[in-house]
């Protein structure tokens, strides 16, 4: 107990800084701005395009264009073949596999030391410091931490440079603050084999006094679900008495709420939700039970931001700043990072709830989507569908996909949908209705288009047997880590390829 007092004591120090942020955005934005520009003129990348006579925010657009991961991966291909200097003045070594990408080939995104220390670890570090701010009493460093990290494995390139997860590099890095606590062993924690580690990771930390669970939902439910049949035991509490807080990321929470509060049958238990991509950290929820994340503007990450109804990728015309953003519109992200990235398009869309301090929520990826026609279905869209539609029926989604369904001949359009339940709904043509109805209800395009069934007739909807989508992922080479199913698509490859392995299976 003394240890954790302590601890709890260092880390609400970080919260003076944090208030600085959160009261002066956009001086903290722009101290910053000329900070990264002082940096980046000393590379190749600042060379090219003349960063040592920018200025102002309006030379680095004008002087510098947006960029996407096609755009920078012959700069990172030349530093993980050991050119240095091109994208950031210090040593580039670690490269992120990036979740979310849909193609047979991962990105690698460059994680300098200065991104490792003061962007992704320092996010850990304000997760831990905003906790024991809404919880004064939190006991977290009195018991062991169980984070659900990913894979590494080492380039061959050079023996002290590697590439993995994200979650991977930073456990090969971890401060002593964080290592303390954790569990299980690095060995278990990086290994490759996602079947092998599940099980391992599960008879080792069964018998641990856990109290804190770090990870993505999907994955902790299965490794947590694995603890309890080999426990013997009806939910994770009577595993782990002290279990207080579950901190989560990487997807939508929502629809893997209901089964966690089964697993945790604690009103006591708190859920923290953070936005950590492999291109930077970039939101922690600093309030307790709210869906919504404050922008962390001191980690070097300057932001722009393009404007949906104004996005046309790398030709956008138009980024606006921080301090010219409107509430409740819809923006692409675009950055320029203290790991090389410039003017980069992340490919996630966010859309701002408050400013002063800035807070946002992830509304979905610029390309994950579907509007084929006209109905402008984004993931939140079908993420608020999905929960609906699993508390009107008492069942639990496991994971799900989507896709159009073209209209051919004189049949009409529609959407197609796989799921996997964890508790399949007794009715599930009244699972469909539900959530077709909410998407009526939430998207005005939608309910436009499946008036009278004159544009979009009903959506069709199958159950996959249980492990349908993770035998996807592993013919992708992608299965474990923050890698995850691509919730909606604007064609049907994925859709199809999923139900063409699950046909091959049968």
């Amino acid at each position: 107990m003394p240890f954790n007092s302590i601890f709890g004591w260092i880390m609400k120090k970080r919260i003076h800084q944090i208030d600085l942020f959160r009261k002066y955005p956009i001086e903290v934005q722009r101290e910053l701005f000329e900070k990264m520009i002082s940096n980046g003129s000393f590379t190749e990348f600042g060379k090219k395009y003349d960063f040592k006579n920018i200025k102002t925010e309006k030379d680095f657009q004008e002087k510098v264009p947006l960029q996407c991961y096609e755009d920078v991966k012959p700069w990172i291909d030349r530093t993980i073949a050991g050119e240095q200097g091109l994208l950031w003045p210090t040593e580039t070594k670690w490269f992120a596999k990036s979740s979310g990408t849909t193609s047979d080939r991962s990105k690698l995104i460059p994680v300098t030391r200065e991104s490792l220390e003061d962007c992704h670890q320092k996010g850990g570090k304000d997760l831990l410091a905003l906790y024991y701010e809404n919880h004064p009493t939190g006991r977290l460093y009195s018991f062991k931490h169980m984070v659900v990290g990913g894979s590494a494995e080492v380039n061959p390139m050079s023996e002290d440079s590697y590439t993995g997860d994200l979650s991977a590099i930073i456990m090969k890095n971890l401060p002593w603050w964080a290592e303390i606590r954790r569990t299980p062993s690095k060995e278990i924690a990086l290994m490759n084999e996602w079947e092998e580690k599940i099980e391992k990771m599960a008879r080792t930390t069964m018998n641990e006094d856990i109290g804190l669970l770090v990870g993505v939902p999907s994955w902790t439910m299965v490794i947590a679900k694995r603890v309890l049949e080999l426990s013997g035991k009806s939910n994770l509490k009577e595993v782990w008495p002290n279990l207080e807080c579950f901190m989560h990321g990487g997807v939508s929470f929502e629809p893997y709420r209901e089964e966690f509060k089964k697993l945790i049958p604690d009103p006591n238990m708190n859920y923290v939700e953070s936005y950590n991509a492999s291109e930077g950290f970039f939101g922690i929820q600093d309030q307790a039970n709210t869906n919504q994340l404050l922008l962390m503007l001191d980690y070097g990450i300057y932001y722009e931001f393009i404007p949906m109804d104004a996005y046309d990728g790398v030709h956008s015309k138009k980024t606006v700043l921080l301090q010219d953003i409107e509430v409740g519109k819809q923006y692409a992200i675009v950055i320029s990072t203290n790991g090389g990235l410039w003017r980069y398009i992340v490919g996630d869309t966010i859309a701002f709830t408050e400013k002063y301090p800035f807070r946002f929520r992830v509304t979905g990826r610029t390309k994950s989507f579907i509007n084929a026609f006209g109905e402008e279905v984004i993931v939140e869209n079908a993420e608020k569908a999905v929960a609906y539609a699993c508390n009107q029926t008492q069942s639990q989604v496991r994971d799900y996909t989507a896709c159009p369904v073209f209209m051919e001949g004189e049949s009409r359009g529609g959407h197609e949908w796989l799921f996997e339940f964890i508790q399949e709904p007794d009715d599930f043509q009244l699972f469909m209705a539900s959530l077709d109805d909410k998407l009526r209800e939430i998207n005005s395009d939608y309910d436009a288009k499946r008036t009278k069934d004159l544009v979009m007739v009903f959506p069709k909807g199958e159950i996959l047997p249980t492990g349908s989508f993770d035998q996807w992922l592993k013919s992708k080479g992608k299965l474990g880590g923050q890698n995850k199913i691509p919730r909606l698509s604007n064609n049907r490859e994925i859709l199809e390829q999923i139900v063409q392995e699950v046909t091959v299976e049968k």
